[in-house]
């Protein structure tokens, strides 16, 4: 049974992006009008058997188990290294990806694709987390041997600044159940305290105030610490992994 839409254009986009082609590329190249991969996007809708099929009888190198299932190596023989088909470093950012472990993250997932989404768009991140298949990404990031991700955002502000800073990605995991927080990690929360609807990443610590409530520390120390109730999260997210682009020299 093919995976859903969301998942075989991501890797999809990944070969896209491998060869140096685009989208429009694509559509012209299998006759369909410049216009349907973006409208797919925004329906959340399926390629169809046709569809992929004429992708992959025009880009017969692609392996059809790989695009469709997600299983096995990208091209049916590979007669490069894919890293040394990438462009010069030298010219380009260079992607600083950061893991963040914990006791239950036995493994890491080889190859996973991972939504990315622009939070403040989906009004925050409990319409986004109530309603995600329907939420279309911004784009998708492949990132190799990461703990399970459910989906990335962009990072505003300054309040983990040097550790994170604005523009950085934030890969997360949801979490569903407020009494599964591991104190001391890093989450994303949704906070709505009656005069402010506010997103945030901090580190979650225990408050002095009591088990209903939580300590949100900064790594910014400009920042002060802040004991919130535990009622006014909306929604929260472990922090897995995060992504810097950095300019080489």
């Amino acid at each position: 049974m093919p995976e859903n839409f969301t998942k075989i254009i991501g890797r999809l986009k990944l070969y896209l992006d491998f060869k140096g082609y685009t989208f429009n590329q694509l559509a012209v190249a299998i006759g369909v009008s410049n216009s349907y991969f973006s409208k797919m996007l925004k329906s959340n809708g399926s390629l169809g058997e046709d569809i992929t099929k004429k992708i992959l009888l025009f880009y017969d190198e692609v392996n059809p188990e790989w695009l469709i299932l997600g299983k096995g190596s990208m091209l049916k023989k590979e007669s490069k290294n894919y890293k040394d088909a990438q462009p010069d470093p030298l010219q380009v950012s260079e992607p600083q990806t950061s893991i963040y472990r914990l006791k239950t993250d036995y493994y890491g997932v080889e190859q996973q694709v991972i939504p990315l989404y622009e939070i403040e768009a989906s009004a925050g991140l409990a319409l986004l987390f109530s309603d995600q298949a329907q939420q279309v990404p911004l784009d998708h990031i492949v990132l190799p041997n990461a703990p399970k991700c459910d989906g990335a955002m962009y990072i505003r502000g300054d309040s983990m600044y040097p550790l994170l800073k604005a523009g950085d990605i934030a890969c997360y995991k949801t979490l569903h159940n407020i009494e599964n927080v591991v104190v001391g990690e890093k989450y994303i929360l949704d906070i709505s305290n009656g005069d402010d609807d506010f997103l945030t990443i901090k580190y979650v610590q225990k408050s002095e105030k009591g088990d209903k409530y939580f300590k949100l520390v900064s790594e910014n120390k400009h920042h002060a610490d802040k004991d919130i109730h535990i009622s006014t999260i909306r929604a929260l997210a472990i922090v897995k992994a995060t992504i810097r682009f950095e300019t080489l020299a």
